[in-house]
């Protein structure tokens, strides 16, 4: 039970963490932005290319994969009731796997035929 607990915490301070990443670097990002305006700049423009996407889709798939795999033997070592070990916990892994995935598939069907 402890160790239920232990996990289930855990993965919320890993949520909390990101969240809280992604919070600072978005307010960064507009304080950059405010001290342009100030001085009249522009901030300069971003290229979206499809090359940042499939960056970010491989990026994005390995982390899944890595947190999957290191999560994987959380099943085994607990005996838990799921098949072959995989439950709840590798939703931590499988989502960004797959999301991962989905922004390689995106760079595949709209990169443009030479």
């Amino acid at each position: 039970m402890p160790v239920d607990i232990f996990l289930c915490l855990g993965g919320v301070f890993l949520l909390t963490l990101i969240v809280i990443t992604v919070v600072a670097l978005r307010y960064l990002s507009y304080r950059e932005t405010l001290a342009l305006a100030e001085k009249g700049l522009l901030p300069p423009e971003r290229a979206s290319d499809a090359k940042s996407t499939l960056r970010w889709g491989i990026i994005v798939s390995a982390i899944g994969l890595a947190l999957c795999l290191g999560l994987y033997p959380v099943g085994l070592n607990f005996n838990t009731s799921y098949p072959l070990g995989f439950g709840p916990w590798m939703l931590l892994g499988l989502v960004p796997l797959f999301f991962g995935l989905s922004l390689i598939l995106i760079y595949v069907l709209v990169q443009e035929k030479d």
